[in-house]
């Protein structure tokens, strides 16, 4: 199997379907939750909407970059969630985050090996395999914060 066939298999692990690090991924988590659950403010801590809609922004800024696009996105506006008023734009959400996410996983899976050592977009960024690691840590991270908030938001709403 080659090297960008396991980077994808390990990323859509941790947004579709996988259970083997976490014991769970960002759909079997955001599936079962509603727009007020989603937009619901635990204390100063991040909106389960906002870190979807951030996870979602770095993924798509990443497809962009691999369908020959530049570099567009800014960590300052990785937070620039519209307002969810509805079950539908909740949904939304969701289904561009799934859609994105099983886009970037074939997009690198279609990706030579040897594209992992080369330079993304400027030097400054590394290698294309540093941000494609990046990009599955970074899910982890953000997954695991997903997972607490909805463990308070459900024990708090009980």
């Amino acid at each position: 199997m080659s090297t960008t066939s396991q980077l994808a298999k390990r990323f859509r692990e941790v947004l579709l379907d996988g259970k083997w690090i976490a014991n769970t991924n960002f759909k079997e988590q955001l599936s079962n939750i509603t727009w007020k659950q989603a937009t619901a403010q635990i204390d100063f801590l991040n909106t389960i909407a906002m870190l979807t809609f951030h996870i979602d922004y770095y993924i798509a800024g990443l497809v962009n970059v691999f369908e020959g696009g530049d570099l567009e996105i800014k960590d300052k506006f990785s937070f620039d969630l519209p307002p969810i008023g509805s079950q539908q734009e909740w949904e939304n959400l969701l289904n561009k985050l799934w859609q994105d996410s099983e886009k970037f996983a074939i997009l690198l899976e279609q990706m030579l090996d040897s594209k992992l050592d080369e330079v993304f977009v400027d030097e400054k960024y590394g290698t294309y395999l540093r941000n494609i690691d990046g990009m599955i840590e970074h899910a982890y991270y953000h997954l695991g914060q997903i997972t607490l908030i909805k463990k308070m938001i459900l024990l708090k709403h009980k």
